[in-house]
């Protein structure tokens, strides 16, 4: 079984074997992390489960998003420690200790990508590859300061990958300053297929109230400055359709459907020791039948065709990351469990959606940080990334 080496508990301790790169590039001279449900040649992709990890074998190729990233210049340091199977948003993983948020070291480093994240807010690697299913580059992006993108759903090939649920898995990574994500982006996505000009921020109330008290209120106000002086102040939309409940409880049915399709099978047959929590969203996943999956696949679909319209083509949706800075290590399960009830409100949308969002590390609160997100139509990735280097810059100058 692995276990985790360096301070920050980000890294997992397995045996070096050496992974080509190439020499030049629009990369070249920045250290690469991976997170550990991405194939990396020579090296078992253990998923954040011992058992999984004991039964795999070395992979023979890596994810081409990851080999992309090696042929651009980028140079492997090491594979990232991971929730188990990528199934939690919290960073806690029994098998191991949990990575050191080094923004926030008192506070949760956020999951699943909780090992990228780590590294790359404490300056051990420059890059880490994560995924997105309900929120595992957003949140945790927003909980140690980073920027962090959930890209259009299929843009980025997941070949080589884990699965958890394959209709909202995304590809995504971490970096500390706009440039080098720009960089990345530029490797991945390539040129955008949106061509209009993003330029009509909207809010939705029912959105920015799911921060969780006055003093995150005030954040994001002070959070909100910076976009008004790039796009104009947003304007409220008219409420969604949808409540946030019939939102948060349609994505957690269709992902935990999808999980136990995924990995039902391995579970029952192996007897895998899950630890807790995980275990139970996975038994939920058991339990959902295919009334509920058509149910919630035509709520879904309504959805995404609501929001598409809200957009429209030079739409962007401004909105709170999470609910405001990361729980507190020592909180109560009970309040993780409503933290992350009431955070999955707000991240569900792009999930939903397959729609791209991007969170900005443009606030705090009790000195720990704290996302601001936009929103933007399909294949409006790179536009969005631009967007976010405009405001990050005019809120250096304010």
């Amino acid at each position: 079984m692995p276990s985790t080496r360096g301070p920050l508990n980000a890294f997992l301790d397995l045996d070096e074997i050496p992974v080509a790169n190439a020499q030049t590039g629009p990369l070249a001279g920045l250290s690469l992390a991976v997170k550990d449900i991405f194939d990396v040649a020579g090296y078992r992709t253990g998923c954040g489960n011992p058992q999984k990890y004991e039964e795999a074998s070395p992979a023979a190729s890596t994810a081409p998003a990851v080999q992309a990233l090696l042929d651009a210049g980028a140079r492997f340091a090491g594979k990232t420690q991971t929730d188990e199977l990528a199934f939690s948003l919290m960073g806690l993983n029994a098998h191991f200790p949990s990575p050191v948020n080094p923004a926030a070291p008192e506070r949760i480093t956020g999951g699943s990508s909780s090992g990228s994240a780590s590294a790359v807010a404490g300056g051990l690697a420059d890059i880490a590859t994560g995924s997105d299913t309900g929120g595992s580059i957003r949140a945790p992006a927003s909980f140690c300061g980073l920027v962090g993108l959930r890209a259009t759903h299929g843009r980025i090939p997941l070949d080589g990958t884990m699965p958890l649920a394959p209709s909202f898995d995304t590809f995504g990574w971490f970096a500390r300053d706009m440039a080098t994500y720009v960089k990345v982006g530029a490797v991945l996505l390539g040129e955008d297929t949106h061509e209009h000009e993003l330029k009509r921020p909207v809010s939705l109330r029912v959105l920015d109230e799911l921060v969780l008290g006055p003093d995150e209120a005030k954040a994001y106000r002070d959070m909100l400055r910076p976009v008004t002086a790039v796009l104009g102040t947003p304007k409220a939309a008219e409420p969604l359709a949808h409540s946030m409940d019939d939102l948060y409880w349609c994505f957690r049915t269709l992902q935990g459907y999808e999980a136990w399709q995924s990995h039902g099978a391995w579970i029952s047959r192996s007897g895998s020791a899950l630890g807790p929590f995980v275990k139970e969203r996975f038994e939920h996943g058991a339990t959902i039948g295919a009334d509920a999956v058509q149910r919630e696949t035509q709520r879904r679909d309504a959805f995404r065709r609501e929001l598409a319209n809200l957009l429209g083509q030079d739409g962007v949706l401004v909105l709170p990351t999470v609910p405001g800075a990361a729980p507190l290590k020592a909180a109560p399960f009970e309040d993780l469990q409503n933290w992350r009830e009431r955070a999955l409100r707000l991240l569900c949308l792009s999930g939903l959606s397959g729609l791209p969002q991007i969170t900005l590390p443009l606030g705090s609160v009790d000195g720990a940080p704290f996302g601001l997100s936009l929103l933007g139509p399909t294949n409006s990735d790179t536009q969005l990334m631009a967007l976010a280097a405009r405001i990050l810059a005019a809120r250096r100058k304010g």
